[in-house]
């Protein structure tokens, strides 16, 4: 990656919900194509990190830069424009309308009519638009449920439409909270591999907010580790494992068995 400037850059990431510190301090690099865990206990300021990064929440105190450009007071919309996309711990889906029309609700920020058009289906896509959402169904192994209800998915399948979904607008990054929440082996296993799939191909960068640990370390480069709202550790997986204050903060001390 060179001298090339990172992807997301954090500076001093601070956010208070009232008296309650949420997130301190937080510094954070993102390179280009990698693929970033963001883990650590209940409570740790995990999610609250994506949500500033992804706009839907603004932080107290901070910077955040996006692909060389300031972000931290830009709305979630125009953070998505740019590239970023969001994948949430609970499926946000349109359960009544098919796979593939929940495809073209997810492009409608490249679409000509918009999402009022998209979801009113006043407007037929045809050419460009109809291949793409086709072609990102092919991709995340989801054509055959082409004209199926999202409600009628299984929930492996409604998660990985979610990721389809992000996936449809684009971006440069995806932000992936709790990705594999709910699985079975075999539905965890596919969604991993997509991850690892759409960097290699597509050059997507990722960061995985996630608490299953195995699903982190066997898909992440490198792994940050927050508790209470401060990065406590930062490195490679098997660094980051060994680190006696990630041991600590997942299990405690014997002070605190005690």
């Amino acid at each position: 990656m060179g001298d090339a400037l990172p992807l997301l850059q954090i500076r001093d990431l601070n956010k208070l919900f009232g008296g309650l510190v949420a997130v301190t301090g937080l510094d954070l690099d993102v390179s280009e194509g990698e693929i970033l865990g963001l883990i650590g206990p209940n409570g740790a300021g995990k999610s609250t990190v994506l949500n500033m990064i992804g706009g839907t929440i603004l932080p107290t105190r901070g910077k955040i830069v996006f692909n060389g450009e300031d972000i931290t007071k830009l709305p979630s919309y125009i953070r998505a424009q740019q590239g970023i996309a969001r994948v949430f711990q609970q499926d946000i889906l349109f359960a009544n309308l098919t796979v593939i029309e929940n495809l073209l609700v997810g492009l409608h920020l490249h679409l000509r009519m918009g999402f009022v058009g998209t979801f009113l289906k006043r407007y037929t896509p045809v050419g460009k638009e109809m291949e793409l959402a086709s072609q990102t169904l092919e991709f995340t192994g989801l054509a055959q449920h082409f004209d199926e209800l999202a409600k009628n998915l299984p929930h492996g399948k409604q998660r990985l439409l979610g990721l389809a979904i992000a996936l449809a607008t684009q971006p440069k990054l995806l932000l992936l909270d709790e990705p594999v929440t709910g699985m079975n082996a075999e539905e965890m296993e596919a969604i991993l591999t997509l991850v690892k799939v759409v960097r290699e191909r597509r050059g997507i960068t990722s960061i995985i907010v996630e608490h299953n640990l195995r699903a982190v370390m066997s898909v992440c480069d490198r792994i940050a580790v927050l508790n209470f709202g401060g990065k406590i550790a930062e490195g490679s997986p098997k660094e980051v494992v060994g680190n006696p204050a990630v041991i600590e903060a997942y299990l405690g001390t014997e002070e605190d068995a005690a």
